[in-house]
Formats: C-alpha cells, sequence, structure tokens
C-alpha cells in the first residue's frame, strides 16, 4: 500500500518549484550579451563588472547559449578568454557559471580525486546530494571529458564500504518516486535494526543498500519506524556502529534525507569558518545550488549559524571575488 504519512501534507515531500536565487533573464539576447562581454574583455583593462552583472543575472541554459554565440560570433571560446583575462578565485568562480552543471560537477569529482590523496567530503557531497537523473548525466559527462568511467576512478581511489556506497550513489539508482509505503519502512527499519544494533559485529550491506537506493522521502518514514524500534535515533546509531570515510557518508545521507539546504549550509560554514577559506568548496556549492534551493541554504545558514550567508562571504573574501559571490547569493537575511 502507498500512501503520503497522515500528519505529512503531500506538500512537505513535495518540492515546488526552484528556489535558487538566479533565474532566467526576461528580454535575454545572446548576440547582446555576447557582444557586451567581448567588450568587458577586450576593452583596456577588464570590465568586470560587466562580466559579474551578465553572468550571474542569467540562468545557467542562458550562459550556454552565450558560450554557443561568443564562439560563432568571435571564433574564440569564452572559457578561453576568461582564463586569458581574469585569475584566481574569481577566474574559478566565473567559468565555474559558464560549464553546464553536470560538467562542472564531472570537473569537481575529478579534481577531488586528483594527485595525492582523496577529497572524500566532496566525493561525499556531491554524491548525497545529487538526484539520480543528476548523477546519470555527470557520469556521461565525466566519460566526455576524461575517457574514463567515473566508477571506475572512484574505484580505484577509495576501498571497502566507503566504494561500494560511493558506487552505488554513482550509479544514479536512488529511487526518486514521492510515494512512500509504510509496510516497506518498517520492513527496512528492521532490517537495519537487526543489522546494527541487534547484533554482534555490523551488516555494512544493508546500510548501504537502504541508504543509497530508497527515496528520501521513504527513508524519512525509515528512521520515524526504526526510532520506533529500537528507541534512538538512526544517526547515533551509525556513529555507534560505523566509523571513517563510510560512516560520514551514510550520516550526510541522513541529513540530506532530513533536510539537503541544512547539511549545505553546514558545508559552507565549514568552508568560511576558522583560518584560511575553502573556496574550492565555497565555489561548488553556490555555484551549483543558485538555481536549486539557495535561498533554504541561506534560511539553514542564518538558522544554525546566528549570521547571514551574505555577511559570512562578506567578511572572508574580497575584491571581484566577492563582489561575483554576494551577487550568487542573491540578498542578505
Amino acid at each position: 500500500m502507498q500512501f503520503v504519512p497522515p500528519g505529512r501534507p503531500l506538500a512537505a515531500v513535495v518540492q515546488v518549484g526552484p528556489r535558487g536565487t538566479i533565474n532566467n533573464y526576461p528580454g535575454f539576447n545572446p548576440s547582446v550579451d555576447a557582444e557586451a562581454i567581448r567588450k568587458a574583455i577586450k576593452g583596456i583593462g577588464t570590465d568586470e563588472k560587466t562580466l559579474i552583472n551578465i553572468l550571474t543575472e542569467r540562468s545557467n541554459a542562458q550562459r550556454q547559449l552565450i558560450v554557443k554565440q561568443y564562439q560563432e560570433a568571435y571564433e574564440q571560446a569564452l572559457k578561453a578568454d576568461l582564463k586569458g583575462d581574469l585569475s584566481g578565485h574569481f577566474e574559478h568562480v566565473m567559468v565555474a557559471l559558464i560549464t553546464a552543471p553536470a560538467v562542472f560537477d564531472a570537473k569537481q569529482l575529478k579534481k577531488s580525486m586528483r594527485g595525492m590523496g582523496t577529497d572524500e567530503d566532496t566525493l561525499i557531497e556531491i554524491l548525497t546530494t545529487r538526484t539520480s537523473r543528476q548523477m546519470k548525466e555527470i557520469s556521461q559527462a565525466y566519460y566526455t571529458a576524461y575517457k574514463k568511467n567515473l566508477r571506475d576512478d572512484i574505484s580505484s581511489e577509495t576501498s571497502g564500504d566507503f566504494r561500494k556506497a560511493l558506487l552505488t550513489l554513482a550509479d544514479g539508482g536512488r529511487d526518486e518516486s514521492l510515494k512512500v509505503d509504510e509496510h516497506l519502512a518498517k520492513k527496512d527499519a528492521q532490517t537495519l535494526y537487526d543489522a546494527g544494533e541487534k547484533k554482534w559485529g555490523t551488516d555494512e550491506d544493508k546500510f548501504t543498500e537502504i541508504l543509497c537506493l530508497r527515496s528520501f522521502p521513504q527513508l524519512k518514514l525509515t528512521f520515524d519506524e526504526y526510532r520506533n524500534i529500537s528507541q534512538k535515533d538512526i544517526e547515533d546509531s551509525i556513529k555507534g556502529e560505523l566509523s571513517g570515510h563510510f560512516e560520514d557518508l551514510l550520516l550526510a545521507v541522513v541529513r540530506c534525507t532530513r533536510n539537503t539546504p541544512a547539511f549545505l549550509a553546514g558545508r559552507l560554514h565549514q568552508a568560511l569558518k576558522g583560518a584560511g577559506t575553502d573556496e574550492f568548496t565555497l565555489n561548488r556549492i553556490m555555484v551549483s545550488r543558485s538555481e536549486i534551493d539557495l535561498l533554504d541554504i541561506r534560511r539553514e545558514f542564518k538558522k544554525h549559524y546566528g549570521c547571514s550567508l551574505y555577511s559570512a562571504i562578506q567578511s572572508d573574501t574580497s575584491g571581484d571575488y566577492r563582489t561575483v559571490l554576494l551577487k550568487i547569493c542573491g540578498g542578505d537575511d
């Protein structure tokens, strides 16, 4: 039997419309924009203000049309021109803005696995917050860019239960249905309890199978049922039963199930607090969520950390880099 649980209106399960800070620009004209960008880059000195205004006030789909128009009109790649004219973190975020979302994520995944050591937190963040459809597009973009399978690179850079869980997420097999099945939630909750709290040693595969394949609405109900059975919150059980990056990944899944914007607000807080800024994470979340849920991330940031995301960015960055991030942020709270 499939239903929405009592006391849980459908609206709480269904996301209504995008909650981004950037939308389609009305009266959009790619030729006019391409020409203005060309002038801003090729004039005497770079006109950063024009570049920022155009690229932060157009949706990604519109920016892709500007990129195409620019190439046709000037026989030059806009990305190459931006890279040649800008530098540092400002250049990185501007190039990110003109990159298609799946390609951008593919590049972020590649960077997190390149060179010495793997950036597990980035792998976890991307793979737990993207939809199944997005994951399939990312895998395709990854293969196109690097002529290698994302799966193969994850396999060679990670190990054990962490690897298994990442590969399950990378396959994009999570159920995206909004319907929930109460019987399945009870069954899965019991399976998780039997695989962890109830036995000596933990059956990690069961955790991976349920947490990496069930839909978020289904998992929400499962976690409620789990509390009924075990008298414990699933997060506490995961912390008690598991360890290392595998524990981190499953905790991220639980947090995304409950509130993805709050999870990402936490990642931004980490990136901005203390000495030095983690621009890699800051750029990625600001750009990749700007048309999805950045308004909600802003709300969660303010709620949990006592200051607005806008003011945190303002005090932690400077120059044109600060200007472009604040434009993407879209306002103070």
